[in-house]
């Protein structure tokens, strides 16, 4: 930290399904009798929107009077302009870690649950009373970080993104896409699938190991902090022209997995938000490998058991909150 600079502390959440359903629907009246004609109580919902404002709140009064502070709303990270010396604060589900992380670099991040025991509590670690204290560790530099590996996708004209969970190629409508696959021992195969999946170690409880369930060789999934990557194509199709015999693999810390587009505006998505995508060309090459910056996730004191957890915690993608 700078020493005639105020540490800022950035809090990042997402609208409650409370706020989501009041823009939609204009009232609290109109938006419990859809809920009601679905099934759903707006009690329900009410009061998992009261528990987040409730952490929001703590955590906003855990802040030092004299620090500057910054807040963001998930829908507007791409435009956030997160600066080097930034502590940011993710109050929400697991998945909003995910989400911000792939626009930091270097920056730690302390995950909030708003909800104890709703949440899988993989990335969300910390409830919100315990900012307080962690806050001036951050700044010292004496909590204890993790550093998890995330995946780095790069079209050759360029443009890139980062994922903490995994990265997505493929047809927009997750449709037949057709590609050249090069993998990283050299070998090749044109192919028609709904799309490659590639995971990290965070991501591979999720998405990657649903996939893997069902597969009789599939490669052992790496672990959060592991330099390596697994990787999946979804429903391979076998005919005259393409294959289906590299379906599945590993990548390690300095391997790379190569799709060149043989159909117009295949897409590429990390961490499930589709929205913030790149787009590939007929003819565009896609470079997809271990990130080399990664997320520097806060953790609790008791490393051993949080490892412990994190390993089997249950199945569940931390994928958009």
């Amino acid at each position: 930290m700078s020493a005639t600079l105020a540490p800022r502390v950035v809090v990042v959440s997402r609208r409650s399904e409370l706020d989501e359903l009041l823009a939609h629907h204009g009232t609290r009246a109109a938006a419990g009798y859809y809920l009601h004609q679905r099934g759903r109580d707006l009690a329900e919902v009410v009061a998992r929107h009261e528990a987040l404002q409730a952490a929001l709140t703590i955590v906003g009064a855990a802040i030092p009077a004299d620090w500057r502070r910054g807040r963001a709303d998930r829908d507007d990270l791409p435009r956030f302009p997160f600066a080097p010396e930034d502590i940011v604060v993710a109050v929400g589900q697991d998945g909003l870690v995910a989400n911000v992380a792939k626009y930091l670099d270097g920056q730690p991040v302390i995950g909030v649950d708003p909800e104890p025991g709703q949440n899988a509590g993989v990335l969300v670690r910390f409830r919100p009373e315990a900012v307080t204290r962690l806050l001036p560790t951050v700044v010292a530099g004496r909590a204890p970080v993790r550093e998890r590996t995330m995946v780095r996708a790069v079209l050759d004209d360029g443009q890139e993104l980062v994922g903490l969970n995994e990265v997505y190629a493929g047809h927009p409508g997750h449709q037949s896409a057709r590609y050249l696959l090069s993998t990283a021992d050299g070998r090749r195969e044109r192919q028609s699938s709904s799309g490659l999946v590639v995971g990290t170690g965070t991501g591979a409880t999720g998405w990657c190991a649903s996939i893997a369930r069902e597969r009789a060789a599939a490669p052992p999934l790496p672990a959060p902090e592991e330099p390596a990557l697994c990787w999946f194509v979804r429903e391979a199709w076998p005919s005259p022209a393409t294959g289906a015999s590299l379906t599945a693999g590993r990548l390690g810390a300095d391997e790379t997995l190569e799709i060149v587009a043989e159909r117009e505006r295949l897409v590429v998505f990390a961490d499930g938000l589709d929205s913030d995508h790149l787009t590939m060309a007929w003819g565009q090459r896609l470079t997809v490998g271990p990130a080399s910056r990664r997320l520097r996730l806060v953790e609790p004191t008791t490393a051993a058991t949080d490892r412990r957890k994190l390993r089997t915690s249950p199945s569940g993608r931390p994928g958009p909150g």
